[in-house]
């Protein structure tokens, strides 16, 4: 795709700039086969408790660091990154790149989009550019399927696109609520395996079945007469029914892409599926996009004490998970002008 440039207005470079981005879960598609034409669409949840961090300053020779063995595996891809944008926005003033955190990669916590930007911004804000995230993305390869990542970098909340259009136009972001405040994601990682990515992912969406009209209709049905209002009226019975419903209407669809299963990981859908057998619509249940990594929403931080006592109590809970209770998100990227 070749990018539409827009003019880059000038504003004040800076020494350094610090940008922190959250994490997102991916709730599910609303049409992935595109039985009227428009592929994917989907439903995001932007979250605390998971980030990337990157921090951009002035030096006189070109630097790259990480802070961690997780932050170096992902340095390459940061440093292409800035040679990208230095050749579409004309800029080759050197500089040191700090990756301070990462995302998980490849585990369904949108690692790679967060990434993108987070350098992005960075590198716009130091540079003294006024560039929109949309163009950030187009420019970095992103938001080909998914506009989640996209709009919960400038915005988090819960949000709601429109897929990508023709020629690789970006997903329109047809909805964005904020999250009730008290309301808690468990997010269960297994750090033993990576969902799908790249030219596997491709070729996986590929040779899926058609997801049938009849479902893809239901998928939007739930999303728009039950997620959407659950969360703007803060009724968490009918949120957690709808993203139940699409995440069993999903799991199936692609169930062959995944070893026959609504799992990733074996130990996160043993977790997950006790969770959906024993708690009903108490707690919206499902994988983020291609896994491993699982959730489950619960009204109140008391729910998810109780919720996990619980599970520990049944001997459900892999050892070799990571489980933490974190909270919605419903604000954007935080971007700090004088990071050191």
């Amino acid at each position: 795709m070749s990018a539409v440039v827009p003019p880059v207005a000038r504003a004040e470079a800076r020494a350094a700039v610090g940008v922190c981005a959250a994490g997102r879960l991916h709730l599910g598609f609303l049409d992935p086969s595109g039985t009227l034409g428009r592929r994917f669409g989907g439903v995001g949840l932007t979250v605390d408790g998971f980030q990337t961090e990157v921090v951009i300053a002035s030096s006189a020779r070109d630097e790259w660091h990480a802070d961690s063995p997780a932050a170096l595996a992902q340095l390459d891809r940061a440093a292409a990154h800035v040679q990208c944008l230095r050749q579409r926005c004309g800029r080759s003033a050197p500089l040191a790149l700090r990756l301070r955190s990462v995302l998980p990669a490849h585990a369904g916590l949108g690692s790679g989009t967060q990434l993108a930007l987070a350098v992005g911004r960075a590198f716009a804000r130091w540079q003294g550019l006024e560039i929109g995230t949309p163009t950030l993305a187009a420019w970095l390869g992103r938001g080909l399927r998914s506009g989640i990542g996209i709009a919960g970098f400038d915005q988090g909340g819960l949000l709601v696109d429109g897929g990508p259009g023709p020629d690789g136009v970006p997903a329109p972001l047809l909805a964005r609520i904020p999250v009730p405040s008290a309301w808690r994601i468990v997010v269960v990682l297994d750090t033993r395996l990576q969902g799908l990515s790249g030219a596997r992912e491709v070729k996986a969406i590929a040779a899926l079945p058609a997801l049938r009209l009849a479902q893809a209709a239901e998928l939007c049905h739930q999303v728009l007469m039950r997620v959407l209002p659950g969360v703007a009226g803060d009724e968490f019975a009918p949120f957690a029914a709808g993203i139940n419903r699409m995440q069993e209407l999903l799991g199936a669809h692609f169930a062959p892409a995944q070893g026959g299963g609504a799992w990733t990981s074996a130990g996160v859908g043993r977790l997950l599926q006790w969770v959906r057998d024993h708690a009903d619509d108490s707690a919206a249940v499902g994988q983020s996009s291609w896994g491993p990594t699982g959730f489950a929403i619960v009204p109140s931080a008391a729910a998810a004490h109780r919720l996990l006592d619980a599970a520990r109590a049944a001997g459900v809970i892999d050892p070799a998970l990571q489980l933490r209770t974190v909270a919605p998100r419903n604000r954007g990227a935080t971007v700090n002008t004088g990071a050191g």
